[in-house]
């Protein structure tokens, strides 16, 4: 539904940006591309700490320290 309705409105929105000064068109287009692409990072960054914080790594180096940790006790 929710689909439904963003697909009605952004018609609405199209249409009526055909019938205004070009000007203004412009702006109002800018801004929407431009508000839609901050909101797509924003989600985009929201998801990479969600799934960052779940799913916590090793970078390499932690991974090649105790590796060669390990390798030093087992010598001893």
């Amino acid at each position: 539904m929710y689909l439904l309705l963003s697909i009605f409105l952004c018609t609405i929105l199209g249409i009526s940006l055909f019938f205004i000064p070009p000007y203004i068109g412009i702006i109002l287009s800018f801004g929407i591309v431009i508000g839609s692409l901050f909101r797509a990072l924003y989600i985009l960054n929201d998801i990479h700490k969600r799934i960052s914080d779940a799913l916590p790594r090793k970078n390499l180096w932690e991974k090649s320290y105790e590796r060669h940790v390990e390798k030093k006790e087992s010598e001893v």
